[in-house]
């Protein structure tokens, strides 16, 4: 009985020393974007000079749209805990849902995603539209 309550014990010490060493190293967390100076940082980290003059965040700042001024539109967003970018071309998916725009590349990896962008949905799938013609 006495050797299950240390090891219980030193099982609980061990969990709660991991908790405290990954929220020291900022690990994990509900990482959000938030506001378009994030954005236009996590684009040009992405992209060395990318720079975003038109932005659209989702709703629940798990990613966003930006179009620089040669046109090219560049999606961000949440991978985990970290931020992941693609420079959208002709070849991608899009599903445009009242106020929500699904976008989904050929790239697997980098999978699908649904924005709530409010009004800005319906202008920004038609700007999506117009990359692939």
């Amino acid at each position: 009985m006495m050797a299950e309550l240390l090891q219980f014990g030193g099982s609980l010490l061990a969990i709660l020393a991991l908790a405290w060493l990954a929220h020291r190293m900022k690990l994990g967390g509900d990482t959000r974007i938030r506001d378009e100076d994030h954005a236009r940082a996590l684009a040009d980290d992405a992209m060395c000079g990318f720079q975003a003059e038109d932005i659209v965040i989702d709703r629940a700042r798990i990613g966003a749209l930006l179009r620089d001024a040669e046109g090219r539109i560049m999606l961000v967003r949440r991978h985990g805990s970290h931020f992941a970018a693609r420079l959208l071309d002709g070849h991608i998916h899009t599903r445009l849902d009242r106020n929500f725009l699904t976008l989904a590349t050929q790239e697997k990896r980098f999978g699908s995603v649904t924005l709530d962008l409010g009004k800005s949905a319906q202008l920004w799938a038609a700007s999506l539209r117009r990359i692939g013609a």
